[in-house]
């Protein structure tokens, strides 16, 4: 008796025989494993002093490292700045570089979700309507012996590839490895978009400062001269000292244009930051009498420094893609097994198609395996392990140099605070020597030169002392970043946007798929394990 075979069942049949080869099959290739920590518990070769030195200028204050202890979610609102807050909340919304991170990360996950597709088999349908007529001298087509004849065929067809030796497996890890690694660019990108911005609002305050310092120090000349003009006209100063206090005046006038000109570009910059055209411009304003200087500050442990920092953990699964494509170069040099179905109707009359009596099915099994290709797989495999050993070296040069960078911002904001202190002793001796220059220039007691070189060494203490507080703030901001940011205790991700180029107008992607609050810390956790 022979069993009547359903077209609904093939699908059903090949599937359960690809579950099953599946269920059998192993995925070939090395199985990855998270690289170990650094074997290290310090930065430095020597051990750092837990407390920075301390002056009695603003940001003189003491900073204290906290060896262990966690960075906040956001980290720049320990500035105290409303003003840094607001731009920060702006650059993180409008910011295209941050956006564009995120918007291939989502391409990213749908490569995944495409490649895990071929785990299932591909069922198509098909529906072919044809007419045609055959030669009169070959016997004819049918058997009712029409010619010319119609012919409708209805079929459904279905293709499956079975994953023996893992390779749709290892593609897809690969492929997954390589969406973790965007997803830990977005966080790169956020990371550096954080710091940027910071950094860029600091800079603005510095030069505001530098500005300042000169503009009151080119007042004091100016009413200088006047001294000098008045003490000439009545005969107790020379016109050569009037031209000397002249030529002093107009130098450090000639300081205030490439002051601004710096000024007004690191405003452009901000603006860019911000997602906005310089002709915009920040509403924001920045001084340093603004910015609050960092009191505590939380240093991470070398060992958790790996899965804080987000190159870390980028280069981590970069180097896991590497080692599932080792798998997947070797399961191509292994025989593949393939399973086509294909059952339909077939008649030459439409009204009647679908009668059992022209029911069709045909089932094939295919069993392919390279003999010979001139040793093309084999060098594939042997790129493949290359590659992944490029890619071993890679990460431990990106784990040295994080490492690095936190060793080399914990010494700058040691030597940082000595360099201030240094500024505020030089600041106040200069401004003593130039108080006593002036009070003897007025009384005519001193020389000219002894008055313009207090000047000059004055406007230089006071610019020095700008400049190193500015650099405690920005090294300070340099350590949030080396130690990776506290990306993992964000509560919400930036808001993920779609862009309309036609208009240039954006708007929220309502089914976003960018979730790295839930995802990446999951990545992290879950690392040891894979």
């Amino acid at each position: 008796m022979t069993r009547r075979v359903s077209i609904t069942t093939i699908p059903r049949v090949v599937g359960a025989l690809g579950a099953a080869l599946l269920t059998a099959g192993c995925a070939v290739g090395p199985d990855f494993h998270v690289p170990a920590a650094p074997d290290v518990t310090r930065y430095t070769a020597e051990p750092l002093a837990l407390r920075t030195s301390a002056t009695d200028t603003p940001d003189g204050q003491a900073q204290h490292l906290l060896p262990g202890r966690d960075i906040p979610e956001e980290w720049w609102t320990l500035f105290r700045s409303p003003a840094l807050g607001a731009l920060m909340a702006q650059a993180l919304n409008n910011n295209p570089n941050l956006q564009s991170a995120i918007a291939t990360l989502r391409s990213a996950k749908e490569s995944v979700y495409a490649q895990e597709g071929k785990f299932f088999p591909l069922v198509q349908y098909n529906f072919n309507p044809t007419r045609q007529q055959t030669a009169s001298v070959i016997s004819p087509v049918l058997g009712s012996a029409a010619n010319p004849f119609n012919l409708y065929t209805n079929q459904v067809m279905v293709s499956y590839t079975f994953d023996v030796w893992g390779l749709n497996r290892r593609t897809v890890e690969s492929l997954q490895a390589l969406a973790d690694n965007q997803g830990f660019q977005v966080e790169a990108a956020y990371l550096a978009l954080t710091a940027n911005v910071a950094v860029a609002a600091i800079t603005e305050a510095s030069l505001r400062g530098q500005i300042d310092a000169t503009d009151e120090l080119i007042a004091i000349n100016r009413k200088m001269l006047n001294i000098l003009k008045q003490q000439f006209n009545t005969g107790y100063a020379s016109r050569n000292d009037v031209a000397l206090q002249e030529a002093a005046l107009a130098q450090e006038e000639a300081t205030l244009p490439p002051l601004r000109k710096a000024l007004q570009q690191n405003r452009d910059l901000i603006s860019a930051l911000a997602g906005s055209y310089a002709s915009q411009g920040p509403r924001q304003e920045f001084k340093l009498d603004d910015l609050r200087l960092p009191i505590d500050l939380p240093v991470s442990l070398p060992s958790q420094l790996i899965e804080q920092r987000p190159d870390v953990l980028a280069a981590q699964e970069q180097l896991h893609a590497a080692s599932a494509q080792v798998g997947v170069a070797t399961a191509n040099m292994l025989p593949t097994f393939t399973i086509d179905a294909n059952a339909g109707y077939m008649n030459t009359v439409l009204a009647g198609l679908l009668s059992p009596a022209n029911a069709f099915w045909l089932v094939a099994g295919n069993a392919t395996q390279t003999v010979f290709d001139a040793g093309t797989l084999l060098h594939t495999l042997r790129g493949a392990q290359a590659t992944y050993d490029a890619a071993a070296w890679s990460y431990r040069g990106t784990v040295v140099g994080a490492v690095q960078n936190v060793a080399d911002s914990l010494r700058a904001i040691e030597n940082d605070a000595n360099a201030l202190k240094a500024a505020r002793d030089f600041e106040r001796a200069a401004k003593i020597s130039f108080d006593l220059a002036q009070q003897q220039m007025q009384t005519g007691y001193a020389n000219i030169l002894v008055l313009l070189t207090a000047q000059q060494t004055y406007l230089q203490a006071v610019i020095q002392v700008v400049q190193a507080r500015a650099a405690r703030l920005s090294d300070t901001v340099a350590l949030f970043q080396a130690l990776g940011g506290g990306w993992w205790n964000r509560v919400a991700p930036p808001t993920e946007k779609i862009l309309d180029v036609s208009t240039g107008q954006s708007a929220t992607l309502v089914d976003a798929h960018y979730e790295p609050a839930a995802i990446a810390p999951a990545i992290v956790q879950s690392g040891r394990q894979r």
